[in-house]
């Protein structure tokens, strides 16, 4: 293994995390490419084996995607996949230090999430339901607001991972973690109509009328077709309402780690975002109605 090419050590790294299955279809493309942009990089500053790189090669790197226009964020997801890269190769014996440790990336500046207020989330969701398409998308949209699903979360689910009796949904998330999350009543309902409407057998809860399994640019394209439908001011996605779920669970609860089982994040740091969603909430409420805060008229 040590005397690998850097070529060779990424395709046997590519090639474990896909027979170990323990990262989503997404994640691992973006390894494969974090890793093969590091790669064009060494082949510009002829550097070959893994042991040639040190971290003034990574910062080099880093560096180079910053003048090469790739923000921050894009900097930093860049290096999340190489440092467990090389963190790998380090546990395999391969290199005596990790050529990562102590390279940063520039600093991001923290954007919260856009999300709906309950005003708009129920007129979303008040679909007119005339036609087996709106059945369809009026369940959808209750069971991505009622359980804040992501979009493949909710693509990949099968009537198997739904318990209506205990009102409750198995999903498969990121890092191939499964976890239960309720599921309310107007999304049951909501599901149990669509069901009337769909071949018996089919395997998927959502399909097109082909019974085929919609992907994951059908969701988004059937959510931002029903904001504009309902006179939404806005294009809304799919990410939107599981934001819009988080917020409004924790401005009425105040419990962020049960947020965090909700929304299955492996950290509670990654939940934490809409605490300052819910400070924003309180700061309005404060200055709408504390009389010290008010504007003098």
């Amino acid at each position: 293994m040590s005397e690998l090419t850097l070529h060779q050590a990424i395709t046997q790294f590519l090639e474990r995390l896909a027979q170990e299955n323990a990262l989503g279809p997404a994640t691992q493309q973006a390894y494969e490419r974090d890793l093969k942009a590091l790669a064009q990089w060494c082949d510009k500053q002829n550097i070959a084996h893994i042991q040639q790189i040190d971290t003034h090669a990574i910062r080099g790197f880093a560096a180079s995607e910053h003048r090469r226009g790739l923000s921050p964020r894009s900097i930093q997801r860049r290096l999340s996949g190489i440092r467990r890269f090389f963190k790998t190769l380090r546990q395999q014996g391969a290199l005596k230090a990790d050529p990562t440790e102590g390279v940063k990336a520039p600093k991001v500046k923290r954007k919260l999430p856009e999300t709906l207020d309950i005003d708009q989330v129920l007129a979303l969701l008040n679909i007119p339901t005339d036609t087996p398409i709106a059945v369809r998308d009026r369940a959808m949209l209750e069971l991505f607001y009622a359980s804040g699903l992501r979009v493949s979360e909710l693509r990949a689910l099968a009537w198997r991972d739904l318990d209506v009796a205990e009102g409750l949904v198995k999903v498969l998330g990121k890092g191939q973690k499964e976890r239960l999350v309720p599921v309310g009543r107007h999304a049951l309902a909501a599901l149990g109509d669509w069901r009337k409407h769909q071949p018996v057998g089919t395997e998927h809860l959502f399909t097109n009328p082909a019974g085929r399994q919609l992907s994951v640019r059908a969701l988004q394209k059937r959510v931002a077709y029903w904001s504009q439908h309902q006179g939404l001011d806005q294009r809304v996605h799919p990410h939107q309402l599981r934001h819009s779920f988080a917020s409004h669970i924790l401005q009425s609860s105040g419990d962020l780690r049960a947020v965090q089982e909700l929304l299955g994040h492996a950290n509670l740091s990654t939940t934490q975002i809409y605490t300052h969603l819910d400070y924003q909430h309180l700061a309005k409420i404060y200055d709408e109605t504390h009389p010290r805060a008010k504007k003098p008229k």
